[in-house]
């Protein structure tokens, strides 16, 4: 059995996953699996895939016949995964050739951690640039209340830590937010993350989509995980000023924003 199992939900990627499985493959790390579900595509992503897993046997296409989203595609990863670690990974990332073998030196040598992510450097499409956002090294819970302190695609987890908080909850208000959630739940079973302190991965950021005013609905969906989240950590009164920050950043309009983190730079 392989020591680390990846997983990748992906919809309609045909056209940019050769990349991302291609950074996995290049690993120096070598022991590992990579659970790919494709959820519900409508393009030739699966038989993409079957091509992908010919070339190398580690590479376990799965799929979903309707199109359940990236959370109940995680927990439908994870249900074929049998390494130790769990990392994950997005279709149109880049993971660094010495992430896993950093990663899973990390866990290793630091069992008190349940989980490992890591700094990442910015693709826009056409630039790649360092990340402005500080990622705190040890997060502690109290932390969270602002935003989550984890780059998602880039972390590594122990799969009996996933298991621990039933591995990602599916509902309507974890769409666009399951990592989040997923985090809060982690830490308010007793369980911590660690950041290293370099990039190990390259996170890609479309710059139109991030223009884009998010849909208000995910906004208040990220409030609700909020309160419960901030619920399950012991912050019912703490957390409370924190649970309407997605709500008032959703009326303010994104020009504005921008104008704000120029002026902070």
């Amino acid at each position: 059995m392989p020591r680390v199992s990846v997983i990748m939900g992906v919809m309609n990627a045909a056209s940019r996953l050769d990349e991302s499985i291609e950074s996995i493959i290049n690993q120096t790390f070598s022991d590992w699996e990579f659970i790919i579900c494709d959820d519900g595509s409508t393009d030739h992503t699966y038989e993409r895939l079957l091509e992908w897993s010919k070339r190398d046997s580690r590479i376990v296409p799965i799929k979903n016949n309707d199109n359940l989203g990236l959370a109940a595609t995680l927990n439908h990863c994870i249900e074929y995964c049998t390494g130790e670690y769990i990392a994950r990974m997005d279709d149109d990332d880049i993971s660094y050739a010495n992430r896993f073998e950093k990663q899973v030196n990390f866990l290793d040598t630091n069992p008190d951690y349940a989980f490992v992510s890591c700094k990442t450097d910015i693709f826009d499409g056409v630039n790649l640039y360092k990340s402005k956002v500080r990622l705190i090294e040890e997060p502690t819970k109290q932390d969270l209340l602002w935003q989550s302190r984890f780059i998602h695609p880039a972390t590594m987890f122990r799969l009996d830590a996933l298991k621990r908080v039933d591995g990602y909850r599916v509902a309507r208000e974890t769409i666009k937010s399951q990592d989040y959630d997923l985090f809060m739940r982690l830490y308010a079973s007793g369980l911590k993350g660690y950041n290293i302190q370099e990039p190990l991965f390259r996170y890609y950021i479309n710059p139109v989509i991030k223009k884009k005013k998010t849909k208000y609905k995910y906004r208040v969906n990220e409030a609700i995980i909020r309160y419960k989240g901030f619920k399950k950590l012991g912050f019912p009164i703490r957390g409370v000023p924190y649970i309407f920050k997605p709500l008032i950043l959703g009326l303010i309009p994104v020009r504005l924003i921008d104008r704000f983190k120029k002026n902070r730079k």
